[in-house]
């Protein structure tokens, strides 16, 4: 099992560190899979690059030219990020008003909080007042919808069933598994009442958890499009369930936004 590396969320200088280690450690790895093959050993800090000539050129640690070289965001970014001050922890509703503002895509976009919390492994359910304007495709398992599964036909995004179906559903565990749509007690999606959970998680209700390998929590909540007041009555909804007292530090954004440091004494 290889290493467990935790990512940071909110401070775009780290993330762009972070992203950069990263894309060096997978040139690293194809360099030496490729020396292996050849029998050669290369060292870690090489990386070996093919000019246009004919000449191997090759260039000593690497990784400091790599993280030398700066990512650029595009002008309309920019110009949005000048808006947004990173120091400062934005009053919830303020924060969905500036991102209204400063929003520049010609989509939807999605309205979407990144959590930093306390604990690892959280998870729970909440019904927020408001739809996250997405669509949740609810099927219950019936013998027809076993054989579109066993045809590779997986047109839904969550799968109830009866404890009665899952000796039928057991066999495709590995299709269903990996996807996260195996149902399961522990998120209410094997019950005795399908036809009621059906119904209450397409009326809005939300399972959410942490990261398996980091404290961290993503989740849409709403669309740009969205009236301020319904964003911020999902939000404060989704942050209670998790509960302030387990969030160290909270951000808000749209899709193609940077993010905005939520004040959590004010939610």
């Amino acid at each position: 099992m290889g290493k467990i590396r935790t990512r940071l969320i909110g401070n775009e200088e780290i993330e762009e560190k972070q992203k950069k280690e990263q894309k060096l450690r997978s040139q690293e790895k194809k360099l030496e899979k490729k020396s292996a093959k050849k029998g050669k050993k290369v060292e870690k800090e090489t990386i070996v690059t093919q000019p246009q000539s004919d000449e191997v050129k090759v260039e000593p640690k690497a990784k400091k030219a790599i993280l030398a070289k700066q990512r650029t965001r595009g002008k309309k970014y920019q110009d949005a990020k000048k808006h947004t001050d990173p120091k400062k922890q934005y009053e919830l509703s303020v924060a969905v008003e500036l991102l209204k503002k400063i929003s520049y895509a010609k989509f939807d976009e999605s309205i979407e909080l990144h959590l930093n919390v306390l604990k690892d492994n959280m998870k729970g359910e909440v019904s927020l007042p408001h739809s996250t304007g997405k669509t949740l495709r609810v099927v219950i398992v019936d013998d027809q919808v076993l054989e579109k599964i066993e045809k590779g036909m997986l047109d839904f995004d969550m799968l109830i069933a009866h404890p009665s179906f899952m000796p039928k559903i057991a066999r495709f565990a590995r299709i269903l598994g990996p996807r996260g749509l195996m149902p399961n007690p522990k998120n209410g999606t094997l019950t005795p009442k399908p036809e009621e959970t059906a119904k209450k998680f397409q009326a809005g209700a939300l399972r959410w958890k942490s990261e398996p390998k980091a404290p961290l929590i993503h989740q849409m909540i709403a669309k740009k499009s969205h009236e301020p007041k319904t964003i911020v009555e999902n939000a404060t909804a989704f942050i209670a369930s998790v509960g302030t007292k387990n969030i160290s530090s909270a951000y808000i954004k749209s899709t193609m936004s940077p993010s905005l440091k939520l004040n959590l004494e004010k939610i």
